[in-house]
């Protein structure tokens, strides 16, 4: 569950000074700077991932500060990685400086000196943080101050694959139990190791089961994003990862399911979303079987029912009739055919 504190139950004349007062004693000491502080707010939410925590903000312009008195004041020794969600800021770090806007991933050092700059367009800026314990990155220190107070964009690669992981955490996070959140967590050390040592051209280097790691997760990001694409098999995954259908076959050897059952496991339970949904109650259940990647209702019925124990049309029938309906349980389990 995120832990949440606000400035927004306090006098507007008071929310600038506990919200700095708040950061440098919770996160660190820094030197806050607002040009409107009368007119300032913040809120800021934190989740526990284990090794790691995960943090996000929403403030009003301000500008944040760490000279090396404040450093020795106190440090958490940490490296943080933020993702613009709304908004942009500018930092200086380690003599790089950088401009991210939203969707761009930022990193820098707590034990180093710093200056930030955080602003937005009405709205409050937005930033999600990644906050690591220096001795979690896989990747060597003298590796990792290149890329500090450098912007790395999110649109493509292992970083599209880090923002999608951490916008789903914070939109899905608070729902998890403990462990399920230190899995996260190893998920997260291994999703930003990857972004970071392809940024610093040190991928190589990393632990083989690192890569591995971050490797399978990007697989899963595009099985998602493609579901709806018919000609999505085996063979298109792992072409488009180059690998070998083979080297694919073995990354999936601990994930309990193979690729095959892995995607037509996904496509039925986004069907089974969408046969649930009252916006689509007028559509033929073949069209809705199209629409995640099957090749035709006598193929998806058949799974379907294989899955779940009952037809498509009886679930339909079922959910409009008591829409509290959770979904059917899942019947059996089938890992050797691939559902088109």
């Amino acid at each position: 569950m995120w832990s949440v504190v606000s400035s927004g139950e306090l006098p507007h004349g008071e929310r600038f000074e506990w919200f700095a007062d708040m950061i440098s004693r919770e996160v660190m000491p820094t030197m806050l700077t607002s040009e409107r502080p009368a007119e300032f707010s913040a809120e800021a939410a934190l989740l526990d991932l284990g090794e790691l925590q995960v943090s996000k903000v929403a403030y009003s312009p301000l500008r944040s500060r760490r000279t090396p008195a404040l450093i020795r004041r106190g440090d958490p020794e940490q490296y943080q990685l933020g993702l613009v969600t709304k908004g942009a800021m500018t930092l200086v770090q380690n003599g790089n400086s950088c401009e991210a806007e939203t969707g761009d991933l930022v990193f820098w050092d707590t034990s180093r000196p710093s200056d930030a700059r955080y602003v937005s367009d009405g709205d409050p800026g937005q930033l999600v943080i990644l906050q690591l314990p220096r001795d979690v990155l896989p990747v060597r220190a003298s590796h990792l101050d290149g890329v500090l107070a450098r912007r790395m964009p999110g649109g493509r690669g292992v970083a599209a694959v880090l923002v999608a992981f951490l916008r789903s955490l914070v939109a899905h996070g608070g729902e998890c139990a403990p462990d399920e959140l230190r899995r996260m967590g190893a998920t997260a050390i291994d999703l930003a190791a990857a972004c970071l040592a392809q940024h610093t051209d040190t991928e190589e280097r990393l632990p083989a089961e690192v890569r591995a790691r971050a490797l399978l997760r990007r697989i899963h990001v595009f099985i998602e994003y493609n579901l709806g694409d018919p000609e999505m098999t085996p063979v298109v995954v792992a072409a488009h990862h180059n690998l070998s259908v083979r080297t694919l076959h073995q990354l999936f050897t601990g994930e309990g399911e193979t690729v095959q059952a892995r995607i037509r496991r996904r496509r039925l339970e986004r069907c089974l979303e969408d046969l649930r949904r009252p916006e689509f109650l007028t559509w033929p259940v073949g069209a809705i079987a199209a629409r995640w990647g099957f090749s035709g209702p006598a193929v998806f019925s058949r799974s379907f029912r294989q899955a779940y124990g009952v037809s498509p049309t009886e679930f339909r029938a079922r959910a409009s009739r008591n829409p509290r309906d959770g979904a059917p349980s899942v019947k059996e389990t089938r890992t050797g055919r691939t559902a088109r």
